[in-house]
């Protein structure tokens, strides 16, 4: 799996970063389905955080979320990526 952080507006800062890489920690079950996964913070009047997910399968997967905080975002936009992560894990089951 690889993975790619964008900031746009604002210099995120390490441990920030580091603060997101443990978050990604979280998916290690799902390495082995995801290609590449593309995280993009932007800082306008809230942080919107943005993430593509391309799946092993050839399917795309786009989510986003807003907050004041950009560690909430982070948090928010995780839990939102596992949802996703399982919900196509099971499509791709049943279908075999």
């Amino acid at each position: 799996m690889k993975t790619e952080i964008k900031s746009m507006h604002f210099a995120m800062r390490d441990e920030t970063r580091e603060y997101l890489e443990r978050k990604l920690e979280r998916l290690g079950y799902a390495k082995d389905l995801i290609v590449d996964i593309i995280f993009s913070f932007t800082k306008e009047k809230d942080f919107k955080a943005e993430c593509t997910i391309n799946f092993r399968w050839g399917s795309q997967a786009h989510l986003m979320d807003e907050d004041f905080d950009l560690v909430a975002a982070i948090d928010k936009l995780i839990d939102k990526v596992e949802h996703k992560i399982s919900k196509e894990k099971e499509k791709v089951q049943e279908k075999k």
